[in-house]
């Protein structure tokens, strides 16, 4: 028995950030010094290196546990299920909910449980609760379902990705373009055919990488100190991703028995274009091979970086025929895989 994904919904807010909407701030150093060049030159610099060139941003009266209910309704509609059948109901997230006009995180009771109640699942046994696992958290999460389901704990769950990094931003930090905000759910079932999960992996790194992301202050020194924004070392991340990543994809592709030549779609994190293509490209590598054409489908150029969300996301767009020259066919051999905060890395392999 395998477990697999028979629903699956996104929410993608709908405002839209353009590159050109940052051209007002005030970017500052990590010292707080002024980097001596225009906006202008910034603006082309993130977009050479991430990809980015909008992002989404909630609605001011939404959080994260708004988005994750909007995702999980229609992962819902599309699995055709009862709710009151689910088992877990697993979200992942980073910051809790956090109100527009705020920095401070509300996480009591659980962003799970407030989606069970606006889901209205009336059922004790349904339990909800919350994990922290940086950005791989969806991938996580699904590896929890996995266990359950496979030990007889559960049949069916729910397992959400959301998270309104746009409310925990530092203004003055250029990596404030990069964030942004969204929500992908999916329905997780036992499996008795050849399709669902093939093979896992799930790592942390946390002697010298556990502080690469970071809750510190803004560079702007004229600001409260004790007000904090979530912080990153971009070329440690970077040399990080690039040395770790590719390695724990090859030993779970391993792990399933199949070969590279099997696989049709990566869908990978979408933290940073440049980033996520030198992971492919070394993937390939360990394999003597060069990464196929459209083997990597990307999402972030329109919606930026929502961490958690980005891979259910990315799922649900394919299948929508919501991404240009990307599709999934029965039989198709896909790796989820994602890298963060933690620092965390994780992939499954699967078979569509």
């Amino acid at each position: 028995m395998k477990i697999k994904i028979t629903g699956v919904g996104s929410y993608i807010p709908e405002i839209q950030v353009a590159n050109s909407d940052f051209d007002k701030h005030v970017f500052l150093n990590e010292d707080g010094s002024s980097f001596g060049y225009p906006n202008e030159i910034v603006i082309k610099k993130f977009k050479s290196i991430t990809g980015i060139d909008q992002r989404r941003y909630a609605a001011p009266d939404q959080c994260s546990s708004d988005l994750a209910f909007l995702a999980s309704q229609k992962a819902i509609e599309n699995a055709g299920i009862d709710p009151e059948t689910i088992d877990y109901i697993i979200f992942a997230h980073n910051f809790g909910d956090v109100k527009s006009g705020t920095t401070q995180s509300d996480i009591i009771p659980s962003l799970a449980t407030r989606v069970k109640h606006k889901l209205q699942i009336k059922n004790p046994k349904c339990v909800a609760y919350d994990i922290l696992f940086g950005c791989p958290g969806w991938v996580e999460g699904v590896m929890q379902a996995n266990a359950f389901i496979l030990s007889g704990m559960a049949k069916r769950c729910l397992v959400i990705g959301a998270e309104t990094l746009s409310r925990v931003v530092d203004d003055h930090d250029r990596d404030s373009m990069i964030y942004s905000d969204g929500a992908g759910a999916t329905i997780i079932e036992a499996s008795d055919d050849e399709t669902g999960m093939l093979s896992y992996e799930s790592a942390t790194f946390a002697n010298d990488e556990a502080g690469y992301l970071f809750f510190g202050k803004s560079y702007n020194p004229d600001l409260a100190s004790d007000t904090k924004y979530i912080k990153m070392f971009g070329r440690k991340i970077y040399e990080f991703a690039l040395s770790n990543v590719p390695a724990a994809m090859k030993s779970c592709l391993d792990k399933s028995g199949l070969d590279i030549d099997d696989v049709k779609k990566i869908l990978i994190h979408q933290a940073n274009e440049k980033m996520d293509e030198a992971i492919i490209h070394r993937f390939y590598k360990l394999y003597g091979k060069t990464p196929p054409e459209n083997i990597m489908p990307m999402s972030i150029h329109d919606l930026g970086n929502s961490s958690v969300a980005t891979v259910p996301t990315l799922y649900d767009l394919i299948l929508q025929g919501k991404l240009e020259n990307h599709e999934i066919n029965k039989g198709d051999i896909l790796i989820f895989a994602s890298v963060g905060a933690g620092m965390n890395i994780n992939a499954f392999v699967y078979r569509y």
